[in-house]
């Protein structure tokens, strides 16, 4: 009796955070140990959303069953363009390595799919083998036949990079009816399985070719409903000149205006993502900008994706709840003896005023409802007198996962979080590393995304090698400054010198910083050197450089050097 109330008491204390998930969540019953927050999705769905999808045929229509292994997934990245457009390069520019099955030419070369994956080994992995792998995520696609799986495949090598994200590569996109025709499988459905499940899709477009084929624009508008995992990349921009470049990337907004329906301006990434040389270098600085601006979002996907996959099933929650109410409603309007195949044809031909009506009678939004001609098109081979009526309970449950479950699991995301164990970097925070986000670069070459280092004599630390006070160089303009705004003994009054600094247009967080830097003997004004170093620091953030936390010692004036820091003043709007 005693091992068994000591095993019972074991239970007890090995319950988790998530145990309530087991079962409906107003009641708490049948609870059960969860680890991890993708668990807890898992479940949830299995539990809560997937009845009602089989309820309703939700997969005929829309995206196949969800299996374990898309909850567990690393994130991963979509790569769709035009053919030349650089997705290929572009995945060797990031892993630094080819990688089984790379083809790269001006010619349309990647004809398939290809999943880049992590692996011990360099290896290939054919589609109609990667379908029943159990462990992989990709079972679903087997419904694409095998005119699709004899064009996929995974390719596995061990590159770190390849530790927290898969990337998918594309076939180039050709334009012309022929091309759409001949590929032998449903191109666009493919793109759009993918994109429901990737964590990030990238559209590349080339600088010479910003024209969007029939093909492309079906492409795009089959990525609809995940326009926030879109990043858009003019690729090759270094093959143009800066008049040239304003030129393209105004062109291609015009383009991306004309496919993409929405009012907001989508963000693209100009940039050269090959190791070859610039062929005009007069944008380097821009495209080192904005390659570390995709870099850092690339970056952040491992860090997000529990949320990436908690908002996805909350999006298809929705769905599985409209698609269950048309179901439903075109049961009940189906007569139940003659002139079904009439109606039918009826209900199929007015479904946008079957949409009107449920949107008012269930207060649904106009944004929820899965696209009329898409559903005219699935709903022609199907019996509708087979289909089943609005169940209550199903939907309630749903309600409940929605409003109870899925925002328990959302709060549990940051303590996930904070309980992760340090990474290889000695980091909690996961990113992803090696590869071009390798932070060698960053730290022990002169090349790396806003590094100003003494020995690269640039930025704040220039001149740090040399005898002579930099500041020294440019001080003319600046002593005459402070002759002309009549020093007192030798010094500036914090007022007068504010006078001169805000006329910089620099936020006053920045001048306070730069006023703490060059105040060093902390007296609340400025003598000739601390106002000539103040000048050179502003001028410096004008410049684009970043200004130090901490005055290096070679920017200390040699009249200053040995003093102490005592208390300084602050500059802020009210000093007078």
């Amino acid at each position: 009796m005693s091992n068994l109330f000591e095993e019972g008491q074991k239970k007890k204390k090995t319950r988790s955070m998530f145990s309530w998930l087991g079962g409906d969540s107003s009641k708490k019953k049948n609870k059960e140990v969860l680890e991890t927050v993708s668990e807890g999705l898992r479940k949830i769905y299995k539990q809560k959303l997937l009845p009602l999808e089989e309820f309703h045929k939700f997969h005929d229509f829309h995206s196949p069953a969800l299996d374990d292994p898309d909850f567990d997934a690393k994130p991963m990245i979509l790569l769709v363009g035009q053919y030349s457009t650089g997705k290929t390069t572009f995945i060797r520019y990031l892993l630094e390595s080819d990688f089984p099955g790379i083809r790269i030419g001006p010619e349309p070369t990647t004809d398939r799919f290809i999943a880049v994956m992590h692996g011990d080994e360099e290896g290939s992995i054919p589609g109609n083998a990667l379908v029943v792998d159990a462990k992989k995520q990709f079972r679903a696609l087997s419904g694409f036949g095998n005119a699709f799986l004899n064009r996929f495949q995974c390719s596995t090598l061990p590159n770190q990079v390849l530790e927290s994200v898969t990337i998918v590569d594309t076939p180039g996109i050709l334009s012309g009816e022929k091309q759409r025709i001949d590929r032998g499988y449903d191109f666009t459905g493919v793109l759009e399985w993918f994109a429901e499940r990737v964590d990030r899709i990238i559209l590349l477009f080339d600088a010479h070719k910003l024209d969007i084929s029939d093909e492309f624009k079906r492409c795009i508008e089959a990525l609809a409903g995940n326009e926030d995992k879109i990043r858009i990349v003019l690729n090759k921009s270094d093959m143009v000149d800066h008049q040239q470049l304003m030129r393209v990337y105004g062109a291609l907004m015009w383009s991306l205006g004309k496919v993409f329906k929405t009012p907001e301006v989508s963000r693209v990434y100009l940039g050269s993502f090959w190791d070859h040389p610039l062929h005009y270098d007069l944008n380097r600085r821009l495209f080192q900008d904005e390659q570390h601006d995709l870099f850092q979002d690339l970056q952040a996907l491992p860090r997000n994706a529990a949320l990436r996959k908690l908002n996805d099933l909350i999006k298809r929650a929705r769905l599985a709840k409209v698609h269950a109410y048309i179901i439903a409603e075109l049961r009940k309007q189906m007569p139940s003896m003659i002139g079904k195949d009439k109606k039918k044809k009826d209900l199929i031909q007015n479904l946008d005023k079957i949409y009107e009506q449920l949107q008012r009678e269930h207060n649904i939004s106009p944004g929820d409802f899965p696209d009329v001609n898409k559903m005219r098109e699935k709903l022609q081979t199907q019996d509708f007198s087979k289909f089943n009526p609005l169940k209550p309970k199903l939907l309630e449950v749903v309600d409940g996962m929605l409003a109870t479950d899925i925002a328990r699991l959302m709060a549990q995301i940051p303590k996930e979080e904070a309980a992760a164990p340090a990474g290889s970097n000695g980091s909690a925070d996961p990113t992803v590393r090696g590869g071009a986000f390798s932070q060698t670069t960053e730290a022990e070459t002169p090349f790396g995304f806003g590094r100003y280092d003494a020995r690269w004599g640039e930025g704040f630390d220039k001149g740090a090698d040399e005898a002579e006070w930099v500041v020294s160089r440019e001080r003319t303009t600046a002593d005459s400054t402070f002759e002309s705004l009549g020093p007192v003994n030798g010094y500036l009054s914090g007022r007068a010198a504010k006078e001169h600094m805000v006329k910089s247009k620099l936020p006053n967080s920045v001048l306070g910083k730069v006023w703490k830097l060059a105040d060093i003997d902390k007296d609340g004004q400025l003598d000739a050197d601390e106002f000539a170093l103040a000048n050179y620091l502003i001028n410096l953030k004008l410049e684009g450089h970043e200004i130090p936390s901490e005055l290096p010692k070679h920017l200390i004036p040699p009249s200053k050097r040995g003093e102490q820091d005592p208390v300084y003043p602050s500059l802020n709007d009210n000093d007078e």
